[in-house]
C-alpha cells in the first residue's frame, strides 16, 4: 500500500534551515508528482512546493527563494530545504501524492519557527 512518512521537523529560530524528508513506497515514485503542504493552526492547508516526475518545480509565493523541493528517485524520497525560517513558517508540513485516482497523505511533521 502506499506509504508517506514524513520526518526532519522541529524547533528552530527565526533566520534558521531545516530540513524536512519524505519517504514513499507503494507507488511508482518516479513516475509521480510529489508535493509538500503545510497547515498553520486555524488556517487551511495550503500547497508549499511541488516536483513533477521530470523533476519540473513549482512554489507558493510565500517561499519562493527561501525553499528548495528535491527529489530522490533511487531512495524514494522528497526533501524541503526551507532556508530563511520566519515565524509564519510555522505549521504541521505534509508529503502528498496521488496515485491510481486517490489522493495520499502522511502523517506530518511538525515546524515551529520561534525565538
Amino acid at each position: 500500500q502506499v506509504q508517506l512518512v514524513e520526518s526532519g521537523g522541529g524547533l528552530v529560530q527565526p533566520g534558521g534551515s531545516l530540513r524536512l524528508s519524505c519517504a514513499a513506497s507503494g507507488f511508482a515514485f518516479s513516475r509521480n508528482a510529489m508535493r509538500w503542504y503545510r497547515q498553520a493552526p486555524g488556517k487551511a492547508r495550503e500547497l508549499v512546493a511541488a516536483i513533477s516526475s521530470g523533476g519540473s518545480t513549482n512554489y507558493a509565493d510565500s517561499v519562493l527563494g527561501r525553499f528548495t523541493i528535491f527529489r530522490d528517485n533511487v531512495k524514494n524520497m522528497v526533501d524541503l530545504q526551507m532556508n530563511s525560517l520566519k515565524p509564519e513558517d510555522t505549521a504541521v508540513y505534509y508529503c502528498k501524492t496521488e496515485w491510481m485516482g486517490k489522493a495520499y497523505w502522511g502523517q506530518g511533521t511538525q515546524v515551529t519557527v520561534s525565538s
